[in-house]
């Protein structure tokens, strides 16, 4: 049973890893790592489990942003099912995908902040990739009132 738990936990952390990196422009770099992890389970798996892959990439994508976080909740849900599913019959397979999934995580907490701002009529954004020292405070005028 714990090999069982294992390969959830790892196919967890897997499928959180590429619903993360879907949307970004690094995900032809880390689709081919996957397919490498495929064909572990030979070409013609690797085919089809791609092609599942890239169907739910698409749908990703093509997502409205109001369902945008709906959509890659239940894509990480079935990607955890493929994932495991996988993993069961190559669990050699294991170590390379939880590898996989901790050099996206660490190539996303380099790359310092990224934030999504919606919303935000009317107010201001403040992004620092360090400490912000606002001891004057901060004094916003609206860009029309400023020309």
């Amino acid at each position: 049973m714990g090999d069982v738990l294992n390969i959830m936990d790892v196919a967890g952390v897997g499928a959180g890893a590429l619903v993360t990196e879907m949307v970004k422009s690094t995900w032809e770099s880390v689709r081919d790592a996957v397919a490498g992890l495929f064909r572990r389970g030979g070409e013609e798996t690797a085919e089809q489990e791609l092609r599942l892959i890239d169907t739910a990439r698409q749908r990703l994508v093509d997502s409205p942003d109001s369902e945008r976080g709906s959509v890659e909740s239940r894509l990480r849900g079935e990607l955890t099912i493929q994932l495991a599913a996988f993993l069961q019959k190559n669990p050699d397979a294991a170590q390379a995908l939880q590898d996989l999934a901790d050099r996206v995580r660490g190539a996303d907490t380099s790359a310092g902040a990224r934030t999504s701002v919606h919303g935000n009529t009317n107010s201001q954004v403040v992004i620092s990739g360090g400490d912000i020292s606002a001891s004057g405070g901060i004094h916003y005028r609206a860009p029309e009132q400023s020309r």
